[in-house]
């Protein structure tokens, strides 16, 4: 599992390396991750402090730290 987690990671990383700042309904669906596994590699960046978190207008966006 943390293999799979860690795996993950790697492809939200590298999708918000290339795009920026994205709402995480959008990153989902980018990823083609369960929401599940995206949360879960989100915790894996977040607890790395890879990634920063904004909430606006009832919206998450999640952007490389």
């Amino acid at each position: 599992m943390i293999e799979k987690i860690g795996s993950n990671a790697g492809k939200v990383w590298s999708l918000l390396d290339g795009a920026g700042r994205k709402e995480v309904k959008e990153l989902k669906k980018a990823s083609k991750l369960t929401e599940k596994d995206l949360y879960a590699a989100l915790g894996w960046l977040a607890r790395e402090g890879k990634v920063l978190f904004e909430e606006a207008e009832k919206e998450l966006f999640v952007s490389l730290n």
